[in-house]
């Protein structure tokens, strides 16, 4: 259901003028086409955010396997902060060389696993 769901907000929230592969992801650059479009939150809803800009669906689930939602609302709340860190670099030299619509699943950053530990 929530596919249908986020499908439907995608749908009624395009930019006026602009075709699909017009939009660009602010993390890697590259044309964003229709079937890997996710909306990101740059402050998350849990921290009072409302504003959000469209990523490729493999940008956006990196940027949440690598930071907590307290860091990307307090530092990393532009796509350029959260471009800045070197894991994300790193990320994104890999990216590059994929095709626009290439998606692979993205694992949680050692920092979340060791502190899942801990508790």
């Amino acid at each position: 259901m929530l596919g249908k769901i986020r499908q439907k907000l995608i749908a009624q929230n395009r930019p006026l003028g602009k075709t699909p592969s017009e939009l660009l992801c602010p993390i890697c650059d590259r044309p964003i086409p229709d079937t890997q479009k996710d909306a990101h939150h740059f402050i998350p809803k849990s921290k009072g955010g409302k504003a959000t800009e469209y990523l490729h669906r493999i940008c956006h689930r990196q940027i949440h396997a690598l930071f907590t939602e307290t860091q990307l609302a307090r530092e990393l709340n532009t796509a350029e902060a959260i471009k800045e860190q070197a894991e994300m670099q790193k990320f994104i030299a890999w990216v590059k060389s994929k095709p626009n619509d290439f998606y692979q699943r993205t694992s949680k950053s050692q920092q979340f696993k060791n502190a899942k530990n801990l508790v």
